[in-house]
């Protein structure tokens, strides 16, 4: 119910209360008249919001099915089309300078406790960034592929391929940790996409009127802020994809019945083949361990050896 009132509703009702203030003010048909936005008398409040809350509902459950695809815009994945592929070109280069930035203030010379302080932070910013050749045109997306690309890779596995199904083996508490912080990842989104919209209305409605421009560069600012608490929000979903793979990814052989791995070397080739059994690149030609069952290798010698039966 939280994340049906956070994540759904509430930046629906925004847009939708924004919509119905600048309806009520008549601005969309002349001078803004304020002061008839404020319902008069119990019956009309109820019916304003009555009124928000069904137009609300409603446009969550159309907006329900796009969620993914509202992230991802906001990643900048921008590709499909020329003039939005040309923007994230010319972003993703302008992402790589700053990265570049970033990097030789991170290992520039040692000064004053100033310098080291700057070194320090400039060294924590980087590495909540991706490589340099993987960069996307958005904050956003640096946030959440800097996870993507490396939780899982430190150990072999992709991460693209093995989240959804090491996410299933984790604990109870860490699911918890991730759907919170996911929900605030997605609420921050929603808002920000509710105050773009409504400063489109807005700038729709209130052309004519330059003393209440001011509203719609509110929107703006307030949708800058949105977007600045989504970015913080996918650094620290990043964060915990990273601490998922360190405390679980043995969980995951175990849920696919193989042997876990005697030593680091042996780690990295178990998973580098368990990622491409998971892309179907391969497939693999592992020994099966079922605890309290029989082992696939002492199957095999049970049909070799016709006095086991």
């Amino acid at each position: 119910m939280r994340r049906v009132l956070s994540v759904r509703f509430a930046p629906c009702a925004l847009f939708v209360a924004g919509v119905l203030a600048l309806v009520r003010a008549g601005s969309f048909s002349g001078r803004s008249n304020w002061r008839a936005v404020r319902p008069h008398g119990p019956e009309a409040a109820l019916g304003v919001i009555l009124a928000v809350v069904v137009c609300a509902a409603l446009l969550g459950l159309l907006v329900q099915p796009f969620q993914v695809r509202l992230v991802r815009v906001l990643e900048g994945y921008w590709d499909r089309w020329v003039l939005t592929a040309r923007l994230a070109g010319l972003l993703a280069r302008l992402q790589r300078r700053r990265w570049q930035a970033l990097h030789r203030r991170a290992h520039g010379q040692t000064g004053g406790d100033r310098d080291l302080r700057v070194r320090a932070d400039a060294r924590r910013r980087l590495a909540a960034h991706p490589p340099a050749h993987v960069l996307l045109p958005t904050a956003l997306g640096n946030a959440l592929r800097a996870g993507e690309l490396s939780a899982g890779e430190r150990y072999g596995l992709r991460t693209l391929t093995s989240w959804p199904r090491i996410f299933l083996q984790v604990s109870d508490r860490m699911s918890e940790v991730l759907r919170s912080t996911r929900d605030a990842l997605e609420t921050a989104v929603n808002f920000c996409w509710a105050f773009l919209a409504l400063m489109g209305v807005g700038t729709t409605a209130l052309y004519d009127e330059p003393s209440q421009w001011w509203l719609c560069g509110a929107a703006l600012v307030l949708a800058a802020v949105s977007y600045k608490g989504a970015v913080t929000a996918a650094q620290a979903y990043s964060g915990l994809m990273h601490v998922v793979y360190d405390l679980h990814r043995f969980d995951l052989l175990d849920a696919l019945h193989y042997p876990l791995p005697v030593d680091r070397a042996s780690e990295d080739v178990m998973f580098s083949e368990v990622s491409d059994l998971f892309a179907g690149v391969r497939r693999q030609d592992r020994r099966y361990n079922h605890p309290g069952g029989r082992t696939s290798e002492s199957s095999a010698q049970d049909r070799d050896d016709p006095s086991a039966s």
